[in-house]
């Protein structure tokens, strides 16, 4: 074990002395089990007072809401116990399925919503009479422990979320800026590794300024530019995988990429790799240097001048995606250090912050929580045993805590084998020293050296899983005797019901909600096809926006590169590209977006959208791709677009036309102009 470094021995410190802090107030005031609040405070503890201030919100509203369910069902039910056990195990598989559903920290609002009501309810079963003062009692603690843990994190050196933030931000940008110059300059293996890294900083951007409003540092006060440089950095992953793919294409034709090509690629890059401030006049200069290298559209456009036309319109939209976080970044920086600079909190234009979810996976979780909960009632019920409220409490703990995850029984193996081994450890504080401490100075005293090591393996992303699970087996075992008559049978008691609750949630989710790297993959591609297929159906763009799709389509592809890799030798999975989705969307909505004005001019692309919606519906593995039909369509399409009369909107219709032919059908004959046809183009 290395040396703690000093921000982890600072973090230690600090989640020791909250922890410390709710336990003197809640012996103080007499709350009947105190060492919940010590065990609410390590909880909620984060190294970020943002996401402590955060998660302290959410999790106070959780606890009441899960508190005033309990509170209203034991009075009711507790004649029932089948009935009551059935309620319980509902309550918490639809909390759970309603958090899955939010994959930013507001989901602890409706977990800890489920199993706070298990929490007090399962234990006050055999004295409903009590359930007022417990539910009371237990509301309290965990406030209390939430609210010491917010104290000191927020006015005890402070390590705010904005600087972390930031360095995410530029990390992104950093990215951004290597696989672009990677790209232009003709490079291919750099530019795979960063455009992983991208989308994988992206929604880590995302989920991260959740937490911005509650932070401690200026840096809140931009919010709505962070935000917006997430949606430029977003925008900027289909532009360079379609600028990419299309000059991989022209380089590989037999005349080669044009010198006007070449010296604009350049010339952006060179524009790129400058880290100053932005320079509208050089900006505009890039500008005209690719309008002037981007052909004309004529009826007599080839497949060559097409790709051309698509590669400026993109790298057009990059160039002024990439001015825009530039300057947002720059207008960042500034917020950070004063939070009084010009327009710090006007930034406008936010779109909607959306990711991934399973609906599916998240019901089969809700489900396996329901019936590991069950089984554990069932045997409680059955067997009568005094302890059996700890199983189901600890079932339903642990089919929550892991759901997220593909597997998640691996994690709840590890976190069953640190409890096993904080045992003794527990039984030895619990039985031997607390009974033989008579001040609180002197608990302190005993107890600091294992919390302080413990707080700083916590900090460590390598240990945090292993010592988390260690200390909530010592301050849970603490959390659930009265400390005072603590016997050696009420704890092996309690102890052998913790682990029946963990095996049980083990068991249940392997057998119901566990699912393979590879499915997960392909639930995801699947995902993104069947959200072009209602891209298809839609008779204009309306409210939907690039950077609503590429946040959604960024965010399931910075979750299938991990998978892709485990699952290589998949044949379902052989030719998976989530990059070329995306190119697909984009070109789908610019198409949309010039829907008016083609029709005004007589072209009507819904039949083509309605089947391309028709093939991604129908999709189910990669290897599936279009029916000829649907080339002959798009090419008919192409040049019936290439007839109209000359504006901007023909030449983004051609633009994403062309885009989409190339996405589809990447090994496609050449594209037959009009002029190279005898028979009439047929607009509508």
């Amino acid at each position: 074990m290395k040396s703690p470094s000093l921000s982890e021995t600072l973090f230690s410190l600090k989640s020791y002395a909250a922890a410390v802090l709710a336990l003197y107030v809640a012996m103080r005031i007499g709350l009947p089990r105190p060492f919940w609040a010590m065990m609410t405070a390590y909880v909620v503890t984060s190294p970020l007072a943002g996401a402590v201030r955060s998660k302290a919100i959410y999790r106070v509203a959780g606890t009441t809401l899960g508190s005033a369910m309990a509170l209203g069902t034991i009075p009711l039910l507790v004649n029932a116990p089948e009935l009551l056990s059935l309620v319980f195990a509902v309550w918490v598989g639809l909390c759970l399925y309603i958090s899955l559903l939010d994959r930013t920290p507001r989901s602890y609002v409706f977990m800890l919503a489920g199993y706070t009501a298990a929490l007090i309810g399962f234990p006050t079963v055999t004295q409903p009479e009590q359930i007022f003062d417990t539910s009371l009692a237990r509301v309290e603690e965990i406030l209390l422990g939430i609210g010491c843990a917010t104290l000191v994190h927020s006015l005890v050196f402070p390590q705010g979320i904005g600087p972390v933030l930031l360095a995410r931000v530029q990390r992104a940008y950093g990215d951004a800026q290597r696989w672009i110059v990677d790209a232009l300059d003709g490079g291919t293996d750099a530019g795979q590794q960063d455009r992983r890294k991208l989308a994988a900083d992206i929604t880590d951007l995302r989920l991260m300024a959740t937490h911005l409003p509650f932070d401690t540092s200026h840096l809140r006060w931009t919010s709505n530019a962070i935000h917006a440089v997430q949606d430029r950095i977003s925008l900027m992953l289909p532009l360079l995988s379609s600028i990419e793919d299309r000059l991989a294409v022209l380089r590989g034709m037999s005349a080669g990429l044009a010198q006007r090509w070449t010296a604009a690629m350049r010339e952006v890059a060179d524009w790129v790799r400058d880290a100053g401030r932005p320079d509208p006049v050089r900006m505009a200069a890039l500008l005209r240097a690719i309008d002037a290298s981007s052909p004309a559209v004529t009826p007599g456009m080839t497949w060559r001048e097409i790709l051309e036309l698509n590669l400026g319109s993109r790298l057009k939209a990059l160039v002024n995606a990439y001015a825009d976080s530039r300057a947002l970044r720059t207008h960042i920086e500034s917020g950070l250090h004063d939070a009084a600079s010009p327009s710090i909190r006007e930034q406008p234009g936010l779109s909607p912050r959306v990711l991934h979810t399973d609906r599916g996976l998240a019901l089969l979780s809700a489900f396996a929580a329901t019936v590991a909960i069950l089984a554990c009632c069932l045997f409680w019920i059955a067997s009568a045993w005094q302890a059996g409220s700890g199983a189901a409490l600890m079932a339903a703990i642990f089919c929550c805590l892991f759901a997220t995850q593909d597997n998640p029984v691996p994690a709840i193996r590890v976190f069953l084998k640190f409890t096993l081994l904080s045992i003794p450890c527990a039984a030895f504080y619990l039985l031997a020293v607390l009974p033989a401490v008579h001040s609180f100075e002197m608990l302190v005293l005993t107890t600091a050296p294992l919390f302080l090591v413990l707080g700083v393996l916590i900090a460590r992303p390598a240990t945090m899983g292993p010592a988390m699970a260690f200390l909530f087996g010592i301050t849970g075992a603490l959390a659930l005797h009265d400390t005072q008559t603590a016997d050696l049978v009420s704890f092996v008691n309690s102890m052998l019901a913790q682990v029946a609750g963990i095996v049980a949630a083990a068991v249940c989710t392997r057998l119901f909600r566990t699912i393979s790297a590879d499915r997960s993959a392909l639930r995801l591609l699947r995902a993104s096809w069947k959200e072009l297929a209602e891209l298809g159906r839609a008779d204009s763009v309306g409210n939907i926006t690039v950077t609503e799709i590429s946040a959604r389509m960024l965010d399931r592809l910075a979750l299938l590169s991990p998978r892709l890799a485990v699952a290589r030798g998949n044949a379902d999975l052989q030719g998976a590209d989530a990059l070329a989705d995306l190119r697909v969307g984009l070109n789908m909505t610019q198409l949309l977006r010039t829907q008016p004005v083609l029709d005004r001019a007589g072209l009507d692309v819904r039949p083509l959208l309605r089947t391309l919606s028709a093939f991604f519906e129908s999709r189910r593995r990669p290897t599936q791709r279009p029916s000829p039909e649907l080339l002959e369509r798009l090419d008919g399409m192409l040049r019936a677009a290439c007839a109209l009369h000359a504006s901007s909107e023909q030449r983004d219709a051609v633009a994403a036309l062309g885009g989409l032919r190339r996405d589809l059908y990447p090994d496609a004959g050449d594209y037959q102009p009009a002029s190279s046809r005898t028979e009439p183009v047929h607009v509508r």
